[in-house]
Order: structure tokens, then C-alpha cells, then sequence
């Protein structure tokens, strides 16, 4: 075991959380980017197809491991239901990333915060109280404030991140409701595939011949997001997740020192003060989520 190794074992379980979740941050901002240099070109649907392929040959070796169970669901329907909306919150997130400035973007996805708690009332019949709803209506009031519908600011391309927030929300609760019968290697899995095999008559469609270095920042696409997904449920498997949510929005600062040093994209002054009041409502949301239950669905 390396000097490094042994260190980091010698860490506190909340300290240990909150690094690997700043790599986890930092690997979805870097997705992000990816995808919007790819997308300068081609296709979302491409783009979503080959990272779905990608993510499912990294998943392919514990799938043979694990077979037949890794392919056991005791709810199809759900899983059809997960993998409709998580295709719309691709479709939808990833054109809003390839078309806004990544700090714009990424503020405005952390409204899936508020989304969950809605979606939790409507799908699980959760009480909310005052408190929680008057969070959600001032984030409501930062994301537009970014948006600025009816003025000169206002992006169609915006919409298409909220559509992306409310529809990754939707998922979360969907995968609550999942995980009370399925493996998680089994949830990811028929996400993997079954958003691949949507995204096959399309991506064909819109084809591009990608170049080489294309295919290379399109398979970096599909590495970066597994790993990162998987730091995010190792970090919140070691740390406290009213402690680690807050660390979530280094993704904000991420993002906006990417979009700068990339593609030379400055936040105006709606995009931080809105991002501001969006934060501070979804930290809040996520940190009574937590008190209630001891856990959030983040992981």
C-alpha cells in the first residue's frame, strides 16, 4: 500500500467522503465539457449512444459475473419508466450543456433538487412542510432570475435545462421506488442499455463520421461519467450527507473556471446571482431531506 493509500485510510469518514466527492464533482464537470466540445459537431443523440456503449462494456465484466441475477428485475415497468425519463433528462441536459454557458447549465440542473421534493409528494405521498416549500419557491426565483423569460437575456436552450432538472429529479424518486426491490447493478444496467438502444434510430439518423479524436473524447465521455458516478456512491457511502451535499456545488465553481479557460464564456450578473439563491435553496432542500429520513437519494 502506497504512502498516499495508507493516508487516506488514516482519514475521518466524513473527510474521506468529501475528497472523493470533490473527484466526483470534478469528473462531471469535465463530462460536461466533453460534451459540449463534442457536440460542437455532432449529434446529442451520437454523442448519448456511444457513451451509453461505452459505460455498458466498463459494466460488462460484473454483469458475466453476476449473470443470471444481474438481469433479475421484479419491476419492468418501472425500469421502462426509469429509462423513458432518463433519456428525456439526457436528451434535454445534454443540449442545454452543448448550447449555454456551462456555469448557466450546471446552475440551473441543481433545481432537480426542488423537483424531487415534488416529485415525492405526488409519487411516495411525503409531507412537506412550510419550510421546504418556501425553499423551493425562492429557488424557483433564482433559476428565473438566469432564465429571464420575456427579456433580451431570455435562451430557448434554458428551458431545455429545466426540462433536464425536472426530468433527473423524476428519476431520482423513480430509483428510490427501485431500490427498494432491485439491485443496483441492475438498475444501471437496463439505464445503460435500454437509453442505448432508444438512441440507435436516431444517432444513425444524425450520424456524423466522427474523427478520431472525436471517438476518443466520446469514450473519455463514457469513462468519466461511470467513474464519477461511482465516486459519487462511494462518497456518500463513507461520509454524512448533510455534511457532503453542500460539496456538490463545487460543480458551479468547476464550471464556470472550465468555461472560461475553454470557451471564453463569462457568467453575467443574473447567472450568479441567480446560481446563488438556486445553491442556497437545493442546499437547504437536500439538508432537510436529510433530516427527515437520515439520508438523501443523491447516491
Amino acid at each position: 500500500m502506497s504512502a498516499l493509500a495508507k493516508a487516506f485510510t488514516r482519514l475521518p469518514d466524513n473527510a474521506k467522503g468529501a475528497l472523493i466527492l470533490l473527484i466526483a464533482a470534478a469528473g462531471f464537470s469535465v463530462m460536461a465539457m466533453l460534451i459540449k466540445l463534442v457536440g460542437q459537431r455532432l449529434h446529442v443523440t451520437q454523442i448519448i449512444m456511444v457513451r451509453q456503449i461505452v459505460m455498458f462494456g466498463i459494466m460488462l465484466p460484473g454483469i458475466v459475473r453476476a449473470f443470471p441475477e444481474s438481469l433479475h428485475t421484479n419491476r419492468p415497468g418501472l425500469q421502462l419508466a426509469r429509462i423513458s425519463v432518463a433519456l428525456v433528462a439526457m436528451l434535454a441536459g445534454f443540449t442545454a450543456v452543448i448550447n449555454m454557458p456551462l456555469a448557466d447549465a450546471t446552475a440551473i440542473g441543481f433545481a432537480k433538487s426542488f423537483f424531487v421534493t415534488i416529485f415525492a409528494i405526488l409519487i411516495l405521498k411525503e409531507t412537506v412542510g412550510i419550510r421546504r416549500w418556501m425553499a423551493i419557491i425562492v429557488g424557483f426565483v433564482g433559476v428565473l432570475i438566469m432564465l429571464q423569460p420575456g427579456g433580451s437575456g431570455f435562451n430557448i436552450y434554458g428551458v431545455y435545462a429545466i426540462i433536464g432538472a425536472t426530468a433527473a429529479g423524476l428519476v431520482m424518486v423513480i430509483i428510490r421506488l427501485l431500490s427498494r426491490t432491485e439491485r443496483p447493478a441492475t438498475i444501471l444496467l437496463y439505464q445503460a442499455v435500454g437509453v442505448g438502444v432508444a438512441m440507435l434510430a436516431p444517432a444513425l439518423y444524425y450520424w456524423q463520421p466522427p474523427t478520431a479524436t472525436e471517438w476518443g473524447l466520446m469514450a473519455l465521455i463514457g469513462a468519466t461519467g461511470w467513474i464519477s458516478q461511482l465516486a459519487n456512491i462511494y462518497a456518500y457511502k463513507y461520509g454524512e450527507a448533510s455534511l457532503l451535499a453542500p460539496i456538490e456545488y463545487i460543480r458551479l465553481i468547476y464550471a464556470t473556471l472550465i468555461g472560461i479557460i475553454i470557451f471564453s464564456e463569462y457568467p453575467g450578473v443574473p447567472t450568479i446571482a441567480g446560481a446563488l439563491l438556486v445553491v442556497a435553496a437545493s442546499a437547504y432542500t437536500i439538508h432537510r431531506e436529510y433530516q427527515r429520513r437520515g439520508k438523501i437519494s443523491a447516491p
